[in-house]
């Protein structure tokens, strides 16, 4: 049991511990604005964390505990029995605190972003509608009484005497902060009290002569040291170009000093949009901008997302690498934030080496009932090499110092999800820097565009990083954060001409006088490859005979391979990827490898870490290699490939795998190689009419795009293109509205267009179901009603809420016998498939993804082993039960699990 005051003084104290030793010097200065000046943003900070628990001092709560209830009637305080009638406190603590400071003589705007605050510091932001008693017990639930009245003003009175108010009325705010900054300060509230909530650091006090904010004070120091919390860098000093070779160990190529110099002439945190070739050095010179940013802007940390897992992984150690860097022992305060965590064996070797339970753990928290908190005890605080174990709770990653994750991390924040102010909380006060946004399709550019929004009224600096992207596209993202920064609904007016170069960066920001911006480009810091561009056609027939399709691909292999060279052959689906795959290994045998998403998860990570040694730069003569991939291959992925085998794909993504031709100058290479080609195929156009391109290329990427990326294919065919010098252009061309495909193509394309932008449209109006904020409603001044229809499922499919597509699932392969089960190596599981701790990650391992046409069909007739239920990382896992050949079947379909091939959809069965 905790006396209620002592626990509104806990909170109070532990959000001092938050100002002194965690906030950034950016979110301190907001703080300080709004509560009237130097001095006072502290005490008022502890203020409005500490009275979020008001609406405790209700009937509604009180009669909660019998034992606690008897001694509330015993002082006097009395209520009417309501049965089952239920009255949450938070959203009882909005209408007390409403009444209180009306009474107070508080001004309406201020009571009117305060109250939010209050009502929703369990997640949720209701509407004042919402804060009404239920209607059979209207009156009973929050106190009728004149006594009841009078101890609810007393509880927020003598609390805010405690931290040194005279009054309430000394308390209010001097200007109503931004919508960003509210939904920022409530996540602060929530952490505040998730901290102050945890019973091991805060055990029950009930004897008031006990109770004051001293004994509070020295709870919350106690606590905060226990739990080994910490900010991040603090105070920077603007570094100088020079820095560079400290950080990396090389001087800067001339795109990074143009970025870093035009960050430095910007008048305030804004936007800055890099476009820079593949291998130019983007990851380095946003760490250093970052770096620029804090410094001058007063932000504490670094949120960096990537478009995938894979992707995340490498960048969480160049980061670490920077940080350490940036401020000896910087690097442990460094978070990896992605479902596939657990695989990265530097992350998990962080986590063993401090002592901290399985990462599994930190997923498993009901935040309603334990406030956020896992059960295991911590221990002592030793020096660490990871985050604090508090940061590694559900829901509380992105509030570490710095992070590295997938950007489904920032498009989550502009979800209309539980506890969205924790991911506000988690990015504002840091500098956000986004990597391969071009990849983004219309769905997740309408989260990514609202967070923008957020970000640009909570004047966080955002960089982005991009090979290149469509003038629209770049206009529409400096128009999102300008709209936030600007807090209206439609952008103010801006020039922007599009970079006159390559590569180029873009700075906007906003002063007084209005919207400012700097565009500059420069000289890449090699020179442009002649690519060759070939096309190999592929018949339309070729769609019903197999075998035809991949014979045109072997053929050509042999005959630019025959004295050796490394080739990248990239096809558009699993399916397609396996066939060529078997093509390739009659002919080539194991000078072949297979990459795919349908490989589980421990042979995906062993054929990637082939295929990164096979085909990566050397100075001696590589092995002749073959690497089949899909999609996994066209970014982020750091091969060096000889020749280039690519199905057609839009245009930004076509010189996205372009990127890992010839990548590096002093690799040996063959003479029939010796020069870089892509070859095109997965389409065939011959004479007058529109080309015959792969329904499943279509199905991915649409017709239009492809037809308009076809049309500049066929255009240059035995040709070339400049790569990067052209790169801005052939984008430029196929996503503008310009013609470019041949007269006879026009009504072909036109048709494509309708349907696809009646696509895009459809996949727009999907995406507005879950953002954060409705239509037409950015201006508003409070987060009243922000949460007018929650967002609800399952975490998989909140996180599939950002990312469009058919629904997919993951399963976890074991092999069933008469004796029970194996993992996919075949070692033994219990009886009833118990996991043995040193058998996890093996079992794990073997996780892989079906296709989507699978998914129903997972859902309804797998389910965990009956010894997963109780394990905190396999209960909700389902198992996918191979029989003794390696086989087994979903609904209609047979299905088997190939060591070469992954999982195979072989047909449907009869």
């Amino acid at each position: 049991m905790n006396l209620l005051m002592c626990h509104l003084l806990d909170t109070a104290a532990v959000a001092e511990q938050i100002w002194d030793r965690y906030l950034a010097p950016s979110t301190k200065a907001w703080l300080q604005d709004v509560a009237g000046g130097p001095g006072r943003g502290r005490r008022f900070f502890a203020w409005i964390c500490g009275i979020h628990d008001c609406g405790k001092a209700t009937p509604a709560f009180q009669q909660m505990d019998e034992t606690a209830a008897r001694a509330v009637r015993h002082s006097g305080l009395t209520w009417m029995h309501t049965g089952r009638q239920r009255w949450r406190h938070d959203r009882a603590g909005g209408k007390l605190i409403r009444d209180v400071l009306g009474e107070a003589g508080w001004a309406d705007d201020h009571i009117s972003w305060i109250w939010p605050l209050i009502a929703g510091h369990h997640g949720k932001f209701p509407s004042v509608g919402q804060l009404c008693e239920p209607r059979i017990a209207r009156g009973h639930l929050h106190g009728k009484s004149l006594g009841w009245r009078r101890v609810q003003s007393a509880v927020v009175e003598v609390f805010t005497r405690q931290l040194g108010f005279e009054g309430l009325k000394e308390v209010q705010p001097l200007r109503v902060p931004s919508r960003a900054d509210q939904l920022h300060l409530s996540g602060l509230v929530v952490m505040a009290d998730w901290i102050a909530s945890d019973e091991r650091h805060f055990p029950g006090i009930d004897d008031l002569r006990d109770v004051s904010l001293s004994v509070s004070r020295g709870r919350a120091a106690k606590a905060w040291e226990k739990l080994g919390l910490r900010g991040g860098w603090g105070g920077l000093t603007v570094p100088g170009n020079e820095v560079f070779q400290d950080r990396f160990g090389h001087g800067p190529r001339p795109s990074q000093v143009m970025v870093m110099d035009a960050v430095r002439c910007m008048g305030g945190p804004g936007l800055v949009i890099v476009e820079a070739p593949m291998g130019e050095g983007k990851t380095k010179t946003s760490l250093l901008a970052a770096e620029i940013l804090a410094a001058r802007f007063g932000a504490d940390g670094v949120f960096v997302g990537m478009p995938t897992q894979a992707t995340s992984d490498p960048i969480f150690s160049q980061v670490r690498w920077w940080a350490g860097k940036v401020a000896p022992g910087l690097e442990s305060q460094v978070a990896l934030l992605h479902g596939k965590r657990r695989f990265n064996r530097e992350w998990q070797a962080l986590l063993e080496e401090a002592g901290d339970s399985p990462d599994d753990i930190y997923g498993t928290v009901d935040e309603d009932a334990l406030y956020g908190m896992s059960s295991f005890d911590i221990g002592e605080v030793l020096e660490r090499r990871a985050p604090a174990e508090w940061f590694l709770g559900s829901k509380r990653g992105l509030l570490t110092p710095l992070v590295v994750g997938t950007i489904d991390q920032l498009l989550l924040a502009a979800t209309r999800t539980k506890h969205v102010m924790l991911r506000m909380a988690g990015l504002a006060g840091k500098v956000v820097i986004l990597d391969e946004v071009h990849a983004a399709d219309v769905y997740m550019s309408q989260f990514l565009l609202e967070g923008l929004r957020w970000l640009g009224q909570a004047r966080v600096p955002v960089v982005l990083l991009s090979a290149t992207l469509p003038p629209a596209q770049r206009r529409a993202l400096v128009d999102a954060y300008l709209a936030g920064a600007a807090s209206s609904e439609d952008p103010p007016a801006l020039d922007l001409p599009a970079p006159g170069g390559y590569p180029s960066v873009t700075a906007i920001w906003l002063e007084k006088s209005g919207p400012q911006r700097l565009v500059e480009h420069c000289p890449s810091w090699r020179e442009d490859l002649n690519i060759r561009v070939e096309v190999l056609p592929e018949l339309p027939q070729s769609a019903f005979a197999p075998g035809v399709r991949t014979d045109a691909v072997v053929t050509l292999l042999a005959d630019r391979l025959h004295d050796g060279g490394c080739a990248l052959v990239i096809r558009n689906t699993v399916d397609r990827a396996q066939e060529t795959y078997r093509a390739l290994r009659a002919q080539f045998g194991d000078d072949v490898l297979l990459l795919h998403g349908r490989l589980h998860a421990a042979h995906r990570a062993d054929r990637t870490e082939t295929a990164l040694a096979r085909l990566g730069p050397s100075t001696e003569h590589r092995p002749r290699t073959i690497l089949v991939a899909t999609q996994l291959a066209e970014q982020s992925f750091d091969v060096d490939a000889d020749i280039l085998v690519t199905d057609l794909a839009p245009i930004d993504l076509l010189l996205q795998r372009i990127g890992r031709l010839h990548r590096h100058n002093d690799v040996p290479r063959p003479a029939e190689v010796c020069e870089p080609c892509v070859v095109l195929t997965g389409f065939e156009a011959v004479g007058s009419y529109a080309p015959w391109i792969l329904p499943a290329s279509e199905a991915i990427y649409g017709r239009y795009l492809l037809l308009r990326t076809a049309a500049l294919v066929c255009a240059v065919e035995d040709s070339s293109w400049n790569v990067p010098g052209q790169v801005p252009a052939l984008v430029a061309a196929v996503y503008g509205d310009m013609p470019v495909v041949p007269d006879a193509w026009a009504e072909a394309e036109r048709a494509a267009f309708a349907k696809w932008d009646a696509d895009q449209q459809a996949r727009v109006d999907t995406a507005q179901k879950f953002l954060l904020t409705r239509f037409k409603e950015h201006e508003n001044t409070t987060l009243e009603g922000l949460h007018y229809a929650e967002t609800k499922g399952a975490d998989e499919i909140v996180q599939a809420i950002v990312r469009d597509g058919e629904p997919t699932i993951e399963v976890v392969i074991v092999h069933e016998d008469s004796s029970g089960y194996a993992t996919w190596t075949g070692r033994r599981l219990g009886i009833n498939g118990e996991v043995p701790a040193d058998l996890l990650d093996e079992v794990l391992g073997g996780t892989v993804r079906l296709p989507a046409k699978l998914a129903g069909a997972a859902e309804s007739e797998l389910q965990p082993l009956d010894g997963w239920r109780d394990h905190p990382w396999l209960r909700n896992s389902r198992a996918l039960k191979l029989d003794p050949q390696g086989q087994a079947s979903l609904d209609r379909w047979a299905i088997h699990y190939d060591t070469d091939l992954g999982l195979v959809v072989d047909n449907r069965k009869q």
